[in-house]
């Protein structure tokens, strides 16, 4: 879980459970393989303009139906890029009748941006 401190005008989170205190400090392989899963799951651009595009909504949260215009993608294809998010932790669903509803998990993308700081 990360942690947030102030100190002046800055804000310091750890990053995740895997290398809290991201990469300085040398990490063993399984450290590397877990972070990987996460670094994998952003890079992608479709993965990215997804996270960017919740982010952007109100709630940070929309239905599959409403991403797959904007991205100029399939809705298998948007549902595929939104379960390898899901896996890394990125964004979560819930069901609301027949849709799926994805948002974005703030806390996750602080912890990812520690790790590249």
């Amino acid at each position: 879980m990360p942690t947030a401190t102030s100190s002046r005008n800055t804000v310091q989170v750890a990053g995740p459970a895997c290398c809290p205190s991201g990469l300085g400090s040398p990490i063993d392989r399984a450290t590397a393989e877990e972070l990987a899963v996460l670094l994998k799951a952003v890079a992608d651009p479709a993965r990215l303009q997804i996270l960017a595009l919740l982010r952007s909504l109100p709630n940070c949260e929309a239905c599959v139906c409403d991403l797959t215009e904007p991205l100029g993608l399939s809705q298998p294809t948007v549902s595929h890029h939104l379960k390898v998010l899901a896996k890394a932790g990125l964004v979560a669903s819930d069901k609301r009748g027949y849709w799926t509803w994805y948002r974005v998990l703030p806390t996750r993308l602080g912890e990812l941006s520690a790790v590249l700081a």
